[in-house]
């Protein structure tokens, strides 16, 4: 199997990342599809920043600006949670611009999405003002419609995270599996709202500059 010839490893992203970061705060966008590792790997490419780099750096998950259960029974989107239009994605936009103009100014709180009780907590996490490197981390910080191309102008490197298809299933329906649903109901999620969702994260977004191959 060939790669495009902006593949890299993490270590080599790691350098890509702190070779730019010699002056004002530049945010990293790290795209892809659900299952394919982003959380894991921007907690990763954060350790590596910090050890080997001596870099300030913060995640910024995508997924704090999911819409409240309440709102998605309001909107008639509750089996589709989780797919672009179920994210405030103006309040991703606002917040990105306060963190891109705020850097040594001011502190910036961020929701965070807690699994656990499947809702955002606002003002969860405390961006310090001075931190040198932010990783924002979601599905579809890339994608080429409207409103999510707004964001790209924040974006001062972007990776797309990929995998294949194969390995994305089974981690999706790993990930069901293990949150108690059975057998059957995990399948469901899979065809009916992940995978759709991985596709339009696919087939729909620009082209990053960087390609993390996550097997």
């Amino acid at each position: 199997m060939t790669h495009p010839q902006n593949t890299v490893v993490l270590k080599e992203l790691a350098v890509e990342i702190a070779a730019r970061a010699t002056g004002s705060r530049i945010i990293v966008a790290l795209a892809g599809a659900p299952g394919s590792g982003k959380s894991t790997l921007a907690e990763l490419l954060q350790n590596e920043l910090r050890k080997s780099h001596d870099q300030k750096v913060q995640i910024v998950p995508m997924d704090g600006f999911h819409f409240d259960d309440a709102i998605l029974a309001q909107l008639g989107r509750s089996q589709r949670k989780g797919a672009p239009d179920t994210f405030d994605v103006e309040g991703l936009e606002v917040t990105l611009n306060r963190l891109a103009s705020t850097y040594l100014t001011a502190d910036v709180a961020v929701p965070v999405f807690d699994r656990t009780m499947e809702l955002s907590r606002a003002g969860a996490r405390l961006i310090d003002r001075n931190t040198r490197i932010l990783l924002v981390e979601g599905n579809y910080l890339l994608l080429k419609d409207s409103p999510w191309k707004r964001l790209h102008q924040f974006f001062d490197l972007a990776a797309m995270i990929t995998c294949h298809e194969l390995t994305l299933r089974k981690r999706l329906q790993k990930r069901w599996n293990d949150f108690g649903f059975s057998q059957l109901d995990a399948i469901m999620k899979l065809e009916n709202n992940d995978l759709p969702n991985a596709m339009r994260v696919i087939e729909g977004s620009v082209h990053a500059e960087f390609i993390l191959l996550n097997e």
